[in-house]
């Protein structure tokens, strides 16, 4: 659905494309990820199945009693595993917290490794059967596609296709079922989810059930994203924006309400925070430093040191 005034539209590719007409595919998606920072990716394989049954099994959490939920609410974690309930995360420089409440996934690692201490052990509700089968499934599916859209994407700066690999094989990466409840005041609140960048390396948001994400363009238009068929909205966050020093853009998106009966229902949406390695370090690339775009960042950062920083503007820690 098109509804921008220039007739923009962020596109949807087929990423069965990069085995059969890898030059192609690769230009486009490197194309679409320079002009909005998002795209939408088609022909992933993540199957319906796996999807509708990951969405019932939180849609199960979240009507739980608050009580049942608030076991899973780990204080002073700043979210990392279980439960956030409402109004705790505030969009960077948002007077007003948004209206939802998430959950998040994390990462299997072995206890023995150095990044255990940054990554606890996932918890599971008890309450509710396939919620940790569907959740850890929909979790590695997501990973992979990510890593297949990150190799692209290396192609395109004339990186190693494989450069990504051994600096995201134990990223601190997030799966973030949230619920946004139905508004019920008569006044619609325009935002559910107030405008910001997201930190990681890629998000990856699948089968979001209501309108309302919206992408700001160069323009300072809002652009609806509407997804066609099984399409994952896939974009840019600001730890690839740095280390690409800015050739793919992370760019600012906001989920508002619909103005019509839409906001009476609840929304359910399930991004997959795709993060490097605790230990990468965001300085950026060589290949992405030209007389057009000189280098922008003089300091170095690791990406959990990054992540730190933002968690703490955004209230979560």
């Amino acid at each position: 659905m098109d509804t921008s005034a220039h007739g923009k539209k962020v596109p949807t590719l087929d990423i069965r494309r990069y085995d059969t007409d890898r030059t192609a595919f690769v230009a486009e998606l490197g194309a679409a990820y320079r002009e909005f920072g998002f795209c939408c990716i088609s022909g992933h394989g993540i199957s319906s199945k796996l999807i509708d049954g990951a969405y019932d099994a939180f849609e199960r959490f979240f009507a739980l009693p608050t009580e049942t939920k608030m076991k899973y609410h780990v204080p002073g974690t700043g979210g990392a595993r279980g439960y956030t309930p409402f109004k705790v995360e505030t969009a960077k420089d948002s007077r007003h917290p948004d209206l939802k409440e998430f959950w998040h996934v994390g990462r299997d690692i072995n206890r023995d490794s150095p990044f255990a201490d940054l990554m606890p052990p996932n918890l599971w509700p008890a309450e509710v059967p396939g919620f940790r089968e569907y959740g850890y499934e929909l979790y590695q599916s997501l990973d992979w596609l990510g890593s297949r859209v990150l190799r692209a994407l290396a192609l395109h700066i004339d990186l190693p296709e494989d450069y990504f690999e051994n600096k995201i094989d134990q990223g601190n990466s997030i799966l973030r079922p949230i619920h946004y409840p139905p508004i019920t005041e008569k006044n619609i609140p325009n935002v559910r989810a107030g405008a910001h960048e997201d930190i990681n390396f890629i998000t990856l948001l699948v089968g979001a059930s209501a309108e309302g994400l919206e992408v700001l363009t160069r323009e300072g238009e809002w652009l609806p994203i509407t997804t066609e068929g099984d399409a994952i909205v896939v974009n840019i966050g600001d730890m690839l924006q740095r280390l690409t020093n800015h050739v793919y853009p992370s760019t600012t998106h906001r989920v508002v309400n619909p103005q019509n009966d839409n906001a009476r229902k609840p929304r359910y949406s399930v991004p997959y925070f795709l993060h490097p390695n605790p230990d990468v370090v965001l300085d950026p690339l060589p290949q992405c430093i030209t007389a057009d775009n000189p280098r922008r960042y003089d300091s170095s950062i690791t990406s959990h040191d990054y992540l730190m920083q933002r968690l703490r503007e955004i209230k979560l820690i």
